[in-house]
């Protein structure tokens, strides 16, 4: 049997405790798989004294990661320490510089650095694998990067945080607001004390970015991504839905065009019938489109220390059966140096359409108002409906969806209505999406 394969775990949170404690559970069975054993020979981590219950054994302590990373006798330096720059980037940095194979969780690092720490991995002979950044246990990274070798990718898009998929699931099945939804989410862990990376949209652009330089061959571009988190949806939105046909979901999409490359992050009205829609809680899903393999879609537990943990360990057991003189695969699908710079692509018209809500005065004229907005813009209209009857405020609420067309139209459109004096709340506007 081949000697065992030392690894440094950096940050022992939720995840790290996790790992540790699989790594214990399942040695055996980790053996036989991989014909060697896993050991864990030093550990890092903010505070020593805390108990994580588990048992570190004889693993050396390290108060600094970086000296864990560039230590001599660890093979893979695994980071969960989180965060786009200081320890994690040190650290993971020093552990490819030093020649070590890397394992990481970090989606922030990756879509802020990835491209850089690649080039280094490649250039070192090392691996950089990162399956637990994109959609927890969901092994779509290792899919792509192995599983769909000659088919062209066209796009891919998904559920890919648990925290927004948990608060649509609850508000539409409940029909409770998302201040309480996301109040519960909180109390129940499934969000942070400060929500604002998840629900507005950061959290799953990341992931995006990533997915996309792996689709397309391009250099990560996080900044690139039109981004709109879900904040602002309403039982409104969530009733209005359901009566057209159609589901609520924050999405992550990129797709390839004559022009370039579209990323977005965004509320999106998805068919009740697609099997996308039916992905509830805090459960993540992607799909991804292909020349040959058509579409295919996976779904599963996208956070959580368990589901993280277990697709670290699969990427340290890749390690563990890789052998000497082996020749890893790049980073990103294609080697660092020949990934292209990211062009994005020119506004075009949505194949699915829009949603507008608008909530008006209720006096003449409005409706004809609103549709001679939408034929300035060369808007068709799918349907237009009125909702309830007028309140004491003498208010209604107008359900719009039109037909293919692009975003800048319905935005102008919008702003004419606004102009006009007719709108008494912020407008509503939710693309509707074509879905698996």
């Amino acid at each position: 049997m081949a000697e065992a394969l030392r690894i440094g775990i950096a940050g022992l949170g939720t995840v790290g405790a996790s790992m540790v404690r699989m790594l214990q559970d399942k040695a055996a069975e980790l053996t036989r798989q991989c014909g060697r054993e896993i050991t864990v020979v030093g550990v890092s981590a903010r505070d020593r004294n805390r108990d994580r219950g588990i048992d570190l054994g004889n693993a050396q302590w390290f108060d600094d990661p970086v000296a864990l990373a560039r230590a001599g006798d660890i093979d893979v330096f695994v980071e969960l320490i989180g965060g786009e720059d200081g320890p994690a980037l040190s650290s993971v940095k020093a552990a490819l510089e030093a020649g070590r194979h890397v394992v990481t969780a970090n989606k922030a690092l990756l879509s802020r650095h990835g491209v850089q720490l690649a080039t280094i991995a490649e250039k070192k002979g090392v691996l950089l694998n990162y399956e637990a950044a994109v959609a927890g246990g969901i092994p779509i990274i290792k899919t792509m990067r192995e599983a769909m070798a000659g088919n062209s990718v066209t796009r891919v898009f998904g559920i890919m945080n648990g925290t927004c998929n948990y608060i649509l699931t609850r508000m539409e099945a409940e029909g409770i607001s998302f201040e309480d939804c996301l109040a519960d989410a909180q109390r129940l862990g499934y969000a942070e004390a400060d929500p604002t990376f998840d629900i507005e949209g950061q959290d799953t652009a990341h992931k995006l970015s990533i997915l996309t330089s792996l689709a397309f061959g391009c250099r990560i571009s996080a900044d690139d991504i039109y981004l709109e988190g879900i904040s602002n949806i309403t039982q409104a939105d969530i009733r209005a839905a359901a009566e057209l046909g159609y589901r609520i979901k924050l999405l992550g999409v990129a797709q390839k065009t004559e022009s370039g490359i579209e990323q977005r992050v965004h509320p999106t009205m998805v068919p009740v019938s697609s099997v996308i829609a039916q992905v509830h809680g805090v459960t993540n899903a992607v799909a991804v489109e292909t020349d040959y393999l058509g579409e295919l879609l996976l779904t599963g537990p996208g956070a959580g220390g368990d589901a993280t943990a277990s697709a670290v360990i699969g990427d340290v057991a890749d390690i563990a059966k890789s052998r000497p003189g082996f020749q890893h695969g790049p980073v990103f699908g294609r080697p660092a140096r020949e990934l292209v710079p990211y062009k994005r692509a020119r506004m075009r018209s949505h194949e699915g359409g829009y949603f507008i809500r608008l909530t008006v005065h209720d006096r003449a004229g409005v409706f004809a108002a609103i549709a001679k907005r939408m034929a300035d813009n060369d808007i068709s209209l799918e349907s237009i409906v009125q909702h309830g009857d007028a309140t004491e405020d003498a208010h209604k609420t107008v359900i719009l969806v039109t037909h293919e067309t692009t975003e800048a139209a319905v935005r102008k459109a919008v702003d004419g209505i606004v102009k006009d004096g007719h709108l008494v709340d912020k407008a509503q506007v939710i693309r509707i999406e074509r879905a698996a």
